[in-house]
């Protein structure tokens, strides 16, 4: 099994512990970015998955490439062009005070992709498995065509196409609204991950009977939803969407629910009580989600536990990235969350 993802991946620059941006004199250089989070995900579980987008040619990047390299990520169908590498400046919530993000990614590298240079029938041989997420589309007309593109090819050699709808209402703002773009690029897609905001930024449908404000979110009111989706969009096999009941900056609530047109499968629930980083948690989902339906092909259940399994640990680890085993997912989900040494 081969996996391809496509996107954006940004130099992050956070601010140390819970400081204001007002507050810190120096920031901590990482890297992140949606897809790059999932592909990292799949090559720490094993999972061959090579990372395409556009980059500069410059030592920043330079370093990025060298950063996936690190963890098993295949860099070699990344082409080069442009001037910078997007940047996104990250402050940590604490308690009733959110987290916040700012971003520094106008006239990046992939923002001024245009359709063609992407070879796809050459990144495509021997892949099984394209994941792309709602913030492609979203960056620019460009990048949108090649995500499209892709979809189109994938589509054509019957390759499984999964999307996270990932609305990010800061970026839509080179004059087309996500309702625009993203519904021809979902109808190509055949398992699609959201929440309930996303479902009704992006496709219009509305959750009935949810309430996501009290930090407790109703599984089974994303029946209909998932019904929905199905119905606007047939090519589109499974539906999954991640509940996060967010009682503070610090404790939410993670599960999730997976609708395969007959059946609605629910996640346990996990009280993460002392959050790390956020950042990258609906990533890492979507990382365990791809790895659970590749690996237990006939058990949806065990797919969608691995993958709220996965996520809750990354809220333990700082920076975009998952970096867990499937021992400790599985441990995990076998019920053991004691923490304790490993000796």
């Amino acid at each position: 099994m081969k996996v391809v993802t496509f996107g954006e991946i940004m130099l992050r620059l956070a601010t140390p512990g819970y400081l204001r941006f007002s507050q810190t004199d120096n920031l901590t250089a990482t890297f992140g970015g949606g897809e790059a989070n999932v592909a990292v995900s799949l090559a720490n579980f094993g999972i061959p998955v090579d990372f395409v987008t556009r980059l500069p040619k410059n030592d920043i990047a330079q370093s990025c490439v060298m950063d996936l390299r690190k963890y098993g990520v295949g860099v070699d169908k990344i082409v080069y062009g442009g001037e910078r590498l997007g940047i996104y400046f990250l402050e940590t919530g604490a308690v009733s005070r959110g987290s916040k993000v700012v971003y520094d990614r106008a006239h990046s590298a992939i923002s001024e992709i245009k359709s063609g240079m992407i070879d796809w029938d050459k990144v495509f041989e021997g892949v099984n498995w394209f994941h792309w997420t709602g913030i492609t589309p979203a960056i620019s007309q460009g990048a949108a065509d090649v995500c499209l593109e892709a979809i189109r090819k994938a589509n054509e050699k019957g390759i499984t196409v999964s999307c996270d709808l990932n609305y990010r209402k800061n970026l839509w703002n080179y004059g087309k609204k996500a309702g625009e773009v993203m519904p021809e690029l979902v109808a190509g897609t055949d398992v699609i991950l959201g929440n309930e905001e996303d479902a009704e930024k992006v496709l219009g449908i509305k959750p009935e009977g949810v309430d996501v404000t009290g930090g407790h979110v109703e599984a089974a009111a994303y029946e209909s939803v998932s019904k929905q989706i199905m119905a606007k969009y047939p090519r589109c096999k499974k539906v999954i969407t991640t509940l996060r009941g967010s009682i503070n900056a610090n404790h939410n609530s993670w599960s999730g629910v997976l609708w395969d047109g007959k059946t609605l499968f629910e996640a346990p629930t996990y009280q993460i009580t002392d959050i790390v980083d956020r950042v990258g948690g609906g990533d890492s989902f979507m990382g365990g989600l791809i790895y659970g339906l590749l690996t237990y092909t006939s058990d949806d259940q065990k797919a969608l536990n691995f993958a709220v399994a996965a996520s809750c640990l990354k809220h333990t680890i700082y920076g975009d990235y998952n970096q867990v085993t499937v021992d400790e997912v599985e441990k995990l989900m076998g019920g053991d969350a004691s923490g304790r040494v490993a000796r």
